[in-house]
């Protein structure tokens, strides 16, 4: 089974908007991000993501390149500084591959417990990045990353 981690994109600054939705910038770069995402044709069977609204839309663009008819809605335990537990045990619980939008350091914490180094930052995601964790017998591993960085390649 696979899990999807995503940061949402880059937001508009507080004093330009207190909501903090995407920057134009950031809608760029995760529909980037997003186009080749759904290029590979992943089975995501929900996606899941922060009460924030930066998170919300980042999820929208990605449910819109993956599959309109995805399920789409906001998940306690995904907010910058809750603990990553709930949304461990929440992909624990997932039958299916799942994607989840959400903040640092909050995303960076989730993937360094999946992959067994709790308190050590093992992934760094920038702004719109994805990273699929695929579980195994093992544990989870990491299948790969894409940053909008890479995407604009």
């Amino acid at each position: 089974m696979r899990c999807y981690l995503v940061r949402h994109g880059e937001a508009k600054n507080e004093r330009e908007d207190p909501a903090r939705p995407l920057s134009d910038r950031g809608r760029a770069e995760v529909s980037r991000v997003a186009r080749h995402v759904g290029a590979l044709g992943l089975t995501i069977a929900e996606i899941r993501h922060s009460d924030k609204l930066r998170a919300r839309q980042t999820a929208q663009i990605f449910a819109e390149h993956i599959s309109p008819d995805r399920r789409i809605h906001a998940m306690e335990g995904l907010a910058p500084m809750d603990h990553p537990g709930k949304a461990q045990a929440a992909i624990a619980a997932a039958t299916e591959p799942v994607m989840l939008v959400g903040h640092l350091p909050h995303l960076s914490r989730l993937a360094s417990l999946l992959l067994g180094n709790p308190g050590q930052e093992i992934l760094q995601f920038t702004p719109g990045a994805i990273a699929c964790l695929a579980r195994t017998e093992e544990g989870y591993q990491v299948e790969w990353i894409l940053t909008p960085e890479i995407a604009r390649m």
